[in-house]
């Protein structure tokens, strides 16, 4: 009963409108005290490993924002061995991995949804992941919220797409269809040794905004999709677990590669809690 309560109350909240105010609040420097307050409540209501930061003083965050996409201490995510190893993109938990089956992505248990609607509803942008290999990552509120390259690869275009602010957690996933491609998201498309990949930043209830390293804060609100293109002296080229976007409040991450680029380790599993730098799946 709860759940189903919890999914409805998502219907009938305004969405946008309480995403935007956590936003604000998220980013206000006027109420240091209250700041202070929020930061420690949240770190011990979810468990966050402040030894892990570079910076493991609660309040010298300037914002909350600022604790929340934390930098973490130099080599403490390190990166698998192995030119062939494609490695995780993020902290998380594995919600789905396998193969996309046509135009259908597993999203949960008796649900699914549009890989051509994820990716922006263009056949040219879908056409290449037909019947592809794709991973669904939650990112929880305890973990780190940066976004690293899971291999290497040019960053080729960037596409804005408009739409809800579900929450995206387990019980949502499993009960409001279409989810991933009804939210509001920011699709990246990057050419790779292994072909196209795409790493979809899902927005979600209370985000205030999805960041990347090439166009800055991405806010949510916009009427229509958008498309930027990176080409010639634009193209950005990212190394394997370089950084290249964060999450201003968490979110989840899907990435989407052609059938058989490549072969997802064994142990990875839908439910299991992955770090950011090791071993994901074994490219082609």
């Amino acid at each position: 009963m709860f759940d189903k309560l919890f999914v409805l109350s998502q219907y009938i909240t305004p969405q946008l409108g309480v995403s935007n105010l956590a936003g604000r609040l998220a980013d206000n420097d006027r109420s240091p005290a209250l700041k202070n307050r929020v930061i420690k409540w949240f770190i011990g209501r979810y468990g966050v490993d402040m030894s892990e930061a570079v910076e493991p003083d609660p309040e010298a965050y300037p914002t909350f924002n600022a604790f929340f996409t934390r930098e973490l201490k130099p080599g403490i995510r390190p990166l698998a061995d192995g030119e062939k190893t494609l490695v995780s993109p993020v902290d998380g938990a594995i919600s789905q991995l396998g193969q996309v089956t046509g135009d259908r992505v597993f999203q949960a248990k008796g649900q699914s949804f549009s890989l051509s609607e994820l990716l922006g509803g263009k056949e040219t942008t879908t056409a290449p992941f037909a019947n592809g290999e794709f991973s669904t990552i939650y990112l929880s509120p305890k973990d780190y919220h940066r976004i690293h390259m899971p291999m290497a690869g040019t960053l080729r275009q960037m596409i804005h797409v408009p739409g809800k602010l579900f929450s995206v957690n387990p019980v949502t996933a499993e009960n409001v269809p279409n989810l991933f491609a009804r939210n509001e998201r920011v699709v990246c498309i990057f050419d790779t040794d292994s072909g196209p990949m795409a790493l979809v930043l899902v927005g979600a209830m209370i985000v205030g905004s999805v960041e990347t390293r090439w166009a800055g804060v991405v806010v949510p609100g916009s009427k229509q999709v958008t498309s930027t293109r990176y080409e010639g002296e634009q193209a950005i080229r990212f190394a394997k677990g370089e950084e290249m976007g964060r999450f201003r409040l968490g979110s989840t991450v899907i990435m989407v590669m052609p059938k058989g680029a490549v072969t997802w380790n064994s142990d990875q599993v839908a439910g299991k809690t992955v770090r950011m730098g090791e071993a994901f799946g074994a490219l082609a």
